[in-house]
């Protein structure tokens, strides 16, 4: 950086904000709208005057500016007016790394729009539009890209490596985020890492740019409150995941839409920690390719103490999956865990519609699936008011399906097959209750509506499924 321009950054610095205020314009620190413009030092400035002064807001208006990584610094809240928009740039060195890791799909992560570190007190707030111009980050177009900047073939195969996420909060706590439209991550949306007394409310995300476009990622953090969030996402929706051996605990996720192209509301798979306490409520669920409700444990994770209640699913496939298995992956160095527990899950008042056969993924399918393995069992499941229409399809050769055990495979229901059951398939399992419930099929099928294999106590209200 020239001389000139730590002069004129310091003289916005001094006339910006001072002790006295709790406000700063970015524009008073430089930073042009223009749609061109890298205001990535203009907006850091005004971040780190407002945190110098004693906190308060930062605030974007009229305009749509380009940036690359910005640090929120303590007691400083963004705020983006519903005029004005912040537009990640396209330029993949415009980007910092904060806490490097490598995620389960062996990618490195860490990279991101806006972030935070060891930072309390913060927050991003506003009407306006985040846009992480992520369709500009895929292999192919950013390759290409670099290769006529002149780039040099290993320094484009780093760069290509690290798609940002577009929010990332890491050991950070008392976290709001409000109101905002979130557009085009080249990774995920929002991660929130070993970070505590997290408030989400009223977000818009629409995350199909690129690959892994999840929607709000939970990661070994605790105290969580989400609320009012429409959420149509390529990836996860809301994932409850722990990349780390701490746990993700106290949660709570109500009156959120959602809409995913692999699962809706899920657990993992990165499942290092524990993941407890977490109560999600009156969510809509519509138009998902890859699961409704997916619970995993495959690298360790206890996972207990889980209610989900009142849930509307429309063109759903697969509404509720439940996997404890093997697979055991570590992350960020630390030692691998012993195969960990699901116990203590109560679903109820569910109302799902499933994908017809043309959509789903296994054709034709399942409403219910779980399965731990041989050797370790999942604990306590109870069900209650679950209610699922199914298009039925099934022949007499599905019913003989022979579903493989895949203990330490990647838990996804599409890789077990076609199942030997329409309604419910559940195995390896100590205690499992049904209450209530309704399986209806749209189309003859020859396979059972429910068929139990090594659960131990089985309980339902439908005297026909007696405990054999």
């Amino acid at each position: 950086m020239k001389i000139t321009h730590f002069v004129f950054i310091a003289f916005f610095l001094f006339l910006g904000c001072s002790k006295s205020t709790s406000f700063c314009n970015i524009k008073d620190f430089g930073a042009i709208g223009d749609s061109k413009t890298n205001n990535t030092g203009a907006i850091q400035a005004a971040i780190d005057a407002c945190h110098e002064s004693g906190g308060g807001e930062v605030l974007v208006s009229n305009g749509h500016f380009i940036t690359g990584t910005i640090i929120l610094k303590d007691n400083v809240t963004l705020r983006i007016d519903k005029n004005a928009s912040l537009i990640g740039s396209e330029n993949p060195e415009d980007y910092k790394n904060i806490d490097n890791f490598v995620d389960a799909t062996g990618q490195v992560r860490g990279k991101c729009l806006i972030g935070a570190i060891d930072a309390k007190n913060i927050g991003l707030v506003g009407e306006g539009f985040i846009d992480g111009k992520g369709q500009k980050f895929r292999q192919k177009t950013l390759r290409q890209t670099l290769k006529e900047k002149g780039y040099e073939k290993n320094t484009i195969n780093k760069l290509v490596s690290n798609r940002p996420f577009l929010v990332r909060f890491v050991r950070s706590q008392n976290i709001r985020m409000e109101g905002l439209s979130l557009r085009n991550p080249a990774a995920w949306t929002c991660h929130f890492y070993q970070s505590n007394g997290i408030t989400i409310s009223a977000l818009n995300i629409h995350s199909h740019a690129n690959k892994n476009n999840d929607g709000i990622d939970i990661d070994s953090s605790y105290d969580v409150k989400i609320t009012d969030c429409d959420i149509d996402s390529g990836d996860d929706a809301i994932c409850i995941k722990t990349t780390s051996p701490k746990p993700t605990y106290n949660v709570t996720v109500s009156d959120c839409n959602l809409k995913s192209d692999w699962g809706a509301l899920k657990f993992g798979t990165e499942s290092m920690g524990d993941m407890r306490n977490i109560d999600i409520r009156r969510c809509k669920i519509h138009d998902t390719k890859g699961g409704g409700i997916k619970i995993l444990s495959v690298d360790g994770a206890n996972i207990s103490n889980i209610v989900i209640d009142s849930l509307e699913m429309n063109n759903v496939d697969m509404p509720i999956f439940v996997r404890l298995g093997k697979r055991l992956r570590t992350y960020r160095y630390a030692e691998k865990q012993k195969v960990g527990t699901i116990n203590d899950i109560s679903i109820s008042n569910v109302n799902a519609k499933s994908a017809n056969l043309q959509d789903s993924r296994v054709s034709p399918p399942t409403g219910i699936f779980i399965t731990g393995t041989p050797n370790h069992k999942i604990g306590k499941l109870s069900f209650k008011n679950i209610n699922i229409v199914l298009p039925g399809g099934g022949k007499l050769k599905h019913k003989n399906s022979i579903v493989p055990e895949d203990v330490e495979r990647y838990p996804e229901f599409s890789f077990f097959g076609v199942l030997p059951s329409y309604g419910l398939m559940a195995r390896h399992v100590k205690e499992l209750n049904f209450e209530n419930h309704n399986f209806w099929i749209e189309n003859e099928d020859e396979r059972p509506d429910i068929l139990i294999s090594d659960v131990e106590d089985f309980n339902n209200s439908d005297p026909k499924y007696a405990q054999k």
